[in-house]
């Protein structure tokens, strides 16, 4: 078989594998690839989760290179020597921890095409981060954002011409709608009592989902207007949140789940979702949401305005504002029309913009493009050209 028409050998690089949105895309992205044209492989530093299961039951081979402290020669070695001994075409890295070193190595290696990402806006970024950033993107030969947004924050922190920025959103799978008596036993099995509605938060416990805000919001309200609240996920403020609602008194209205793998099963059950985040990319977890069905409540911060068309797919608030995130809990929850009438809506916007099969086409072009050397003649779609249509 001839260079010109062998699978391309990809490898796709990311500093962990636990159950995150990136994650989430990278196993869409493995799945899907022609493997006529491409020969994927995943590597990864930290924290295996099902979705390697996943990726590995697709058929593609995966490397964990376990990575001890910020600095570690052995995993720098080792590290060299895959991306060597591989012969990879093209190297997608996923995170900026795996983007530093893949970047470092390069001159190391014998030609190699290299691909970027944007994941979020990286509000907490310090500037040093931001010039390792600036150093990686200079050099990249591609640079994949999931939003306008990020890609806007990218190119005014690295100099890099917007242009230079190709936006592919996210994907996501369509569920099969839940069938009635399925949706009641589902939600007798989560305890929520017949009649109420219940909203849903599905994501890590950190920070940056601005949590707190929510627990405050929903104290806001009269105690008969409350909407249960389940809050699935994990992370260091797990133990912070749960001292949160007692201090509000909240025992009786938000419950910790803990980490799930039925979120989408979840969202089929809930009547909301909600997502009070500072800062957000292209929200996998919102996307899930609308491709549910669900009805969601989102901040508009970061990529959610790009996703939600306030009152049309789903009701957008004012970022870090408690009082405007009540409001909308006290509308949505309180209108059952509204509630189906938003779900349905968002349903039909997941399905005609944002399926899996139009992330992955969307990315393996590119790719070649990149290797066939027209990565920034051709833009597939670019931050600018979405910014005016």
């Amino acid at each position: 078989m001839s260079p010109a028409s062998r699978p391309r050998r990809l490898l796709v690089v990311s500093d962990e594998m636990e159950v995150g949105g990136s994650q989430r895309q990278i196993a869409h992205l493995l799945a899907g690839l022609d493997r006529s044209a491409w020969q994927p492989e995943l590597l990864y530093f930290r924290r295996r989760s099902f979705l390697v299961d996943e990726i590995e039951a697709a058929g593609v081979v995966t490397h964990h290179l376990p990575k001890h402290g910020r600095i570690d020669a052995g995993f720098v070695r080792r590290l060299h020597a895959r991306l060597r001994d591989g012969r990879y075409d093209l190297v997608h890295a996923f995170s900026l921890t795996a983007e530093l070193w893949v970047r470092a190595l390069l001159p190391l290696l014998p030609p190699l095409r290299f691909v970027a990402s944007v994941r979020g806006l990286c509000l907490g970024y310090p500037a040093w981060q931001w010039a390792l950033k600036r150093w990686i993107v200079q050099r990249a030969d591609a640079i994949v954002s999931n939003a306008h947004a990020g890609a806007r924050m990218t190119a005014q922190r690295t100099h890099v011409p917007l242009e230079r920025i190709t936006v592919i959103p996210n994907g996501v799978e369509m569920p099969a709608p839940l069938e009635a008596d399925a949706r009641a036993r589902g939600r007798a099995q989560l305890a929520v009592p017949p009649g109420r509605v219940f909203g849903l938060f599905v994501g890590r416990l950190v920070v940056e989902k601005n949590l707190p805000l929510l627990l405050e919001a929903l104290a806001q309200l009269a105690p008969p207007a409350r909407p249960l609240l389940l809050l699935a996920g994990e992370g260091p403020l797990r133990a912070e949140l749960a001292a949160r609602i007692g201090a509000l008194g909240l025992d009786a209205d938000v419950r910790l789940l803990g980490e799930r793998r039925d979120a989408t099963q979840l969202m089929q059950l809930a009547d909301f979702l909600v997502l009070p985040s500072r800062e957000e990319g292209l929200s996998n977890v919102l996307l899930e949401a609308m491709a549910a069905g669900c009805a969601a409540i989102a901040s508009d911060a970061g990529g959610n305005p790009e996703l939600v068309r306030h009152d049309v797919t789903g009701l957008l608030f004012p970022s870090d504002n408690a009082a405007a995130l009540a409001r909308a809990l006290e509308t949505v929850a309180g209108d059952d029309a509204a509630r189906a009438r938003l779900g349905a809506a968002a349903r039909a916007h997941a399905a005609a913009e944002h399926g899996i099969g139009t992330l992955v086409e969307a990315t393996q072009a590119l790719y070649a493009r990149v290797l066939d050397g027209r990565s920034h003649q051709e833009p597939m779609m670019t931050a600018t050209r979405a910014d005016r249509a």
